[in-house]
């Protein structure tokens, strides 16, 4: 039945109404006022509508978050602009330039320098988001259904006691299944490595109905515990640490209903292939880090197949519900991720704890916001 429960606490919204509702209203308001929402932006989500939704919608909290720290990563034409437009927006808001010439010398200083991308962005962001507030939110600019009532529900369960959640949603657009990295690689990927491993890591990893997903809530301890992977591996990474501090009885997952997403080709560094290696090298990651040792020369053959028998299904769930679906695609999807799965790089490229960092969040917030120290008049929401 759908509301029955995963080894992790599943909270599901069953159509009753909007957002939070009965004894948690209270307290899921107070938890808004004591929290840092991080949502991170490139140069893509510069003035999109999909991005001027998620602002809008954020506005309508009431109360109003303690901060919206935006770690954005363009270019240094695009950087003032971009202010100026986060600025018509009636939010707490700190932009944070992640590619400002001052972070590239404050990471290389400290040895940190190396592959920027996501993560790194989120990364720089949570240590400052952690020291602002009590809770810290995490998500994405590109969904083009979201609701501020997102934000409610991912808070909830850390209001009875949870120090992790995470959310999930459905991924059905234009009469297509998508969360394709998911569904063709993350899952049977999974699945393969349960059936070599009886792990309590590999259980709690698929426990997650989409553990690809961006949106997560945190305390602030734990967001300070986060060994963040600088790239697309962030959401398994985070994962991997979530496990530690808050295990199975102290993480959650939230139901966020349907979401519609900007989508990636699958071709390149840039689309869907690039960003299966990166997810398979955290999670492969984790799963080591955790006492897990995949046989490499079969794990391929044995992720095909896995992948072969979940196409069958999701041709059957695509035909029940009259959906389109592209058989022929999904299997070449299939074959290309294959070549994803090997063993993770011997240096770890993870970013350090909050907890174990070379500076201060003070420290960040002074290189990824240098007009702060050229304009004395600078505004005063960033």
């Amino acid at each position: 039945m759908e509301y029955c429960q995963e080894r992790i606490a599943t909270l599901h919204e069953f159509g009753e109404g909007d957002g939070v509702g009965g004894a948690l209203t209270r307290d899921v308001a107070a938890a808004v006022a004591e929290t840092a929402l991080v949502v991170p932006m490139t140069a893509r989500e510069y003035k999109s509508p999909a991005t001027e939704r998620v602002l809008e919608e954020l506005e309508r909290l009431e109360p109003a978050p303690a901060a919206v720290f935006v770690p954005v990563r363009a270019d240094r034409a695009q950087i003032e602009p971009f202010r100026d437009w986060l600025a018509t927006f009636e939010l707490p808001t700190r932009v944070l330039w992640c590619n400002a010439p001052e972070v590239d010398t404050l990471l290389a200083d400290t040895g940190l320098a190396g592959n920027w991308g996501k993560g790194q962005d989120v990364w720089l962001a949570l240590g400052p988001a952690a020291a602002a507030a009590d809770t810290v939110v995490v998500h994405d600019a590109d969904a083009k259904s979201y609701e501020a009532e997102h934000v409610q529900r991912l808070l909830a369960p850390l209001t009875m006691d949870f120090d992790f959640a995470k959310g999930y949603y459905a991924r059905i657009e234009r009469g297509r299944l998508y969360g394709r990295l998911f569904r063709l690689f993350y899952e049977p990927l999974l699945r393969a490595l349960a059936d070599a491993h009886d792990a309590p890591i590999v259980d709690y990893l698929g426990a997650f109905r989409y553990a690809l997903a961006g949106e997560f809530a945190a305390s602030a301890d734990l967001a300070r515990r986060l060994q963040t992977p600088r790239t697309w591996g962030l959401e398994v990474g985070t994962l991997g640490d979530a496990y530690d501090v808050a295990g199975f009885d102290g993480t959650a997952q939230v139901d966020l209903g349907r979401h519609e997403h900007d989508h990636r080709a699958v071709d390149g560094e840039a689309g869907l292939e690039g960003m299966s290696r990166e997810v398979a090298a955290a999670l492969l990651c984790v799963l080591e880090d955790h006492g897990v040792a995949p046989d490499y020369e079969t794990l391929p053959d044995r992720y095909r197949a896995a992948g072969t028998a979940l196409i069958d299904q999701y041709r059957a769930d695509a035909a029940f519900n009259s959906l389109e679906y592209d058989l022929e695609g999904e299997r070449a999807q299939v074959t290309r991720y294959a070549e994803s799965i090997a063993p993770p790089d011997a240096t770890d490229m993870r970013l350090p704890r909050w907890v174990d960092a070379p500076f201060e969040p003070a420290d960040v917030l002074a290189a990824t916001r240098p007009w702060r120290h050229h304009h004395a008049g600078s505004r005063s929401q960033d």
